[in-house]
């Protein structure tokens, strides 16, 4: 799950503060969220708040009423969520788990300072990180014409639960599924749903695991059937913009370099790249230091180190590299309705190099290499 740079206002009267947690009777209802910065302000607004909820009933053009007179980018329309799954009480949480506010991340807010790891962490990391590449893998064999995204998170869930893990993107911030699944025009973020994938779809799988203490992170596309050849294209030149920055993961290089390896290679593809959400630090923290834009000329701050994890994911976009995003706060969508593709890997800088963590396995499913 990539990190958003856009952070919505508390809804708290008079607060003003940058929020993370949401609604979650909204959430569960299909209603528009409404952000709140804590705990705290969402009581004190909740006598007011709560006047608002109602029952979730389609719109008038069958889609959840929460869409109702949207006015769409694309031609890919959402379907209506089942309810979330459970969480076993034997499976080891994030702090975020039940309330939705990852307090350890805001408390790390401000810092440039970047972790480097143990051996023990690096050895969690591995761990982890092997973990999330076998669940994408079994998510990745039920892609076809038919299926729907939501059966893809049941996949996710169950194999992730199967392995002692929780399914980090469950209840980040109030995001009601075990895995992001975008479909074509979808940037990152999409929340799975009842729709059916459709013969020449392009399906990203965003995965994240939490095990024994720390989180991996990595995602791929996948082809739905028989998919045309721009779509052949974008996708390996997403696959492509990811391998040639990770060629360039070693001590010393600037973080801000990588954003000039991807764009410079995606434009001469004649493709775009995604600038309001990046990749990310990560270990003990889902989403922490560095930040490292994808587009050239970024201002990322920090240089590699042996010890240093974190994630490179390069959304590339068929047409302009401006987002948009959905009423349900997180689907994030082209603004010209174009497709997107994406990559990821969670990364280890080594003393010689890189060490792709997430890396496929030789039976992994894939769709270009």
């Amino acid at each position: 799950m990539a990190e958003s740079t856009k952070k919505p206002i508390c809804a708290a009267p008079g607060c003003g503060k940058f929020a993370d947690l949401q609604c979650p009777k909204c959430l569960s209802l299909g209603l528009p969220s409404t952000a709140f910065c804590s705990q705290d302000c969402f009581k004190a607004a909740w006598p007011v708040h709560k006047t608002t909820h109602g029952p979730a009933t389609p719109a008038s053009d069958g889609l959840p009423q929460i869409f109702a007179g949207y006015k769409f980018t694309g031609p890919l329309r959402p379907g209506f969520q089942s309810p979330r799954r459970p969480i076993p009480p034997h499976i080891p949480r994030p702090d975020y788990a039940e309330t939705g506010e990852p307090r350890s991340e805001r408390a790390a807010r401000g810092s440039t300072a970047i972790e480097v790891k143990t051996p023990e962490q690096i050895q969690a990391m591995r761990t982890v990180c092997r973990m999330g590449r076998e669940v994408l893998d079994e998510a990745a064999r039920a892609v076809k014409p038919g299926v729907t995204t939501d059966e893809i998170d049941r996949i996710v869930h169950e194999a992730t639960i199967a392995r002692g893990a929780y399914p980090s993107t469950m209840n980040y911030i109030n995001f009601p599924k075990s895995c992001c699944t975008s479909v074509n025009e979808v940037i990152c973020h999409g929340i799975p749903d009842s729709r059916p994938l459709e013969n020449g779809d392009i399906v990203n799988l965003d995965i994240s695991l939490y095990f024994g203490g720390v989180h991996a992170d990595l995602n791929e596309t996948y082809f739905v059937g028989e998919v045309d050849a721009e779509a052949k294209r974008l996708v390996q030149a997403s696959y492509d913009s990811l391998q040639l920055a990770i060629a360039n993961v070693k001590p010393g290089v600037m973080y801000r370099e990588l954003g000039n390896v991807i764009q410079n290679f995606a434009s001469k593809q004649g493709f775009s790249v995604v600038r309001s959400v990046v990749g990310h630090g990560i270990g003990k923290l889902f989403h922490t230091t560095p930040n490292i834009p994808h587009y050239a000329k970024n201002k990322a701050i920090g240089v590699m180190k042996p010890g240093h994890t974190f994630t490179v994911e390069p959304m590339i976009n068929e047409g302009v590299w401006q987002d948009v995003t959905w009423p349900d706060d997180w689907t994030m969508t082209t603004r010209d309705g174009k497709r997107s593709a994406q990559f990821e890997h969670t990364l280890l800088v080594t003393e010689t190099g890189v060490e792709i963590l997430t890396a496929r396995l030789a039976e992994s499913p894939r769709s270009v290499s």
